[in-house]
């Protein structure tokens, strides 16, 4: 059993630097977001996506021990959370203290990066609706209204106001 446990405390420990590692990239996309700097962003964006890969695993690991220790204590591992491991461990104290340490260095950084990510999540809704009301504002100067010059037949030879004559130009 204490094997056991000395395992889930070390993969707590590597899953809490692993989150942590991810919170800081997610931190340094905040700038990158705010400057529009896409090149950067991505190139975070794609070094998440190994630290992701990386949780991944280790949360299959951390699985795995869970089930070994409910296993071992005859529980059901769906019951068995950690906050109701720490509380059973009473009798060892010193391994009690490292998994409530790997738990609350854990569940900080978890927190954090939600927090962090939805702070990032807003900044992107922001710069997609700037986006959006900019091109509305290109749309809707193509839809100007005409002048009211009329022909000696009546007809209107108005020209429509704020107009350029061109289309959008991608490659500028």
């Amino acid at each position: 059993m204490a094997s056991l446990m000395e395992n889930l405390i070390e993969v707590l420990m590597q899953e809490s630097a692993e989150y942590e590692g991810l919170l800081e990239l997610s931190q340094k996309k905040t700038p990158l977001i705010v400057s529009g700097d896409l090149e950067h962003l991505q190139k975070i964006t794609d070094d998440e996506q190994i630290v992701v890969s990386r949780l991944h695993n280790l949360e299959k690991k951390r699985a795995e021990v869970t089930a070994d220790i409910a296993n071992v204590l005859n529980r059901d591992v769906k019951e068995l959370k950690l906050t109701r491991l720490i509380e059973m461990m009473a009798a060892r104290p010193q391994e009690q203290a490292q998994l409530a340490e790997a738990h609350d260095r854990l569940q900080s950084a978890v927190h954090t990066l939600q927090r962090t990510n939805e702070q990032n999540r807003e900044l992107l809704t922001n710069a997609l609706e700037m986006v959006e009301f900019e091109m509305n504002l290109v749309q809707s100067m193509r839809a100007a209204p005409e002048t009211a010059n009329y022909t000696r037949n009546a007809y209107s030879s108005g020209d429509v106001m704020g107009t350029v004559s061109s289309g959008f130009d991608a490659k500028q």
